[in-house]
């Protein structure tokens, strides 16, 4: 998760992807051999461009969809350098949380949004 100045970094998956057209925090899968904060730096500098300094992990969820499992590590990246750019073509923005709370969402992420809501009332 990148907030900058009250706002919340998302990005629309594909629409050919695992629920695609949704909206998701910048991310993804660690590599063979990658630990957590290299699969986060590397992912998130691969879709924005970004980098940033430190991360603090949030929320782990485990959730699973009709087609597989999945364990998402929700993170707060701190100190975060440049301008986004969706740089694999997908769209991004920067979003309010009650913007992000009308959002569709990847089901798996709808915990955490819960939370993230409940703690910044």
């Amino acid at each position: 998760m990148i907030e900058r100045g009250g706002r919340y970094l998302v990005a629309k998956r594909p629409d050919g992807a695992h629920a695609g057209g949704t909206w998701e925090f910048p991310g993804g899968k660690s590599r063979p051999g990658e630990d957590i904060d290299e699969a986060l730096r590397r992912e998130v500098l691969e879709e924005t461009g970004l980098s940033f300094q430190d991360a603090i992990l949030l929320h782990v969820e485990e959730h699973a969809y009709a087609e597989r499992e999945v364990r998402l590590h929700f993170f707060l990246c701190r100190d975060v350098r440049g301008e986004p750019d969706g740089r694999e073509g997908q769209e991004v923005r920067w979003v309010t949380l009650a913007e992000l709370l009308q959002l569709e969402v990847p089901a798996g992420n709808r915990r955490f949004l819960a939370i993230l809501a409940d703690q910044t009332e």
